[in-house]
């Protein structure tokens, strides 16, 4: 015997400093739970838009379609979108309202729906088509429209 202690080796650390484990993601990624309601929003939306762009194609431009979830404060009605035409170093915007279409929706159908109508109903104000000119199978007037 030397009279030298040899290091204990070291351990990997499998728990947090209380114990409970290596804590993680409970769904992996590529279920459909996984994702945040907002994320499943965001893909309604882009597939609301690349369905008007199969129809209109080049007319969109440089549209710019983003997603909020309220629209700004002060609005008496509260509106389902907001368009801005083109301006100094921007093209056209829609934004779309996430919360309102939400309370509106009573169910994935009709979020999808609704998603698509307000879609399309902001490209067609953006440029000046009647609606049915943007989407042909739309059977009714988007909400919030008033002619």
């Amino acid at each position: 015997m030397t009279g030298e202690a040899t290091p204990a080796p070291q351990r990997a650390v499998r728990r947090d400093r209380r114990g409970r484990g290596i804590r993680g993601r409970l769904l992996p990624d590529g279920l459909p739970a996984s994702r945040t309601r907002a994320e499943q929003f965001d893909d309604l939306v882009a597939d609301a838009v690349l369905r008007v762009h199969r129809r209109l194609g080049d007319q969109l431009g440089d549209l710019v379609v983003a997603v909020d979830d309220v629209p700004l404060a002060g609005t008496e009605d509260v509106p389902l979108h907001r368009t801005e035409p083109a301006g100094a170093g921007h093209g056209p915007r829609l934004v779309v309202h996430r919360r309102p279409i939400e309370s509106r929706a009573s169910g994935l159908r009709s979020r999808e729906d609704l998603v698509l109508e307000v879609v399309v109903d902001g490209i067609a104000d953006l440029l000046g088509l009647p609606v049915e000119a943007v989407d042909p199978d739309s059977d009714e007037d988007p909400p919030g429209r008033t002619e």
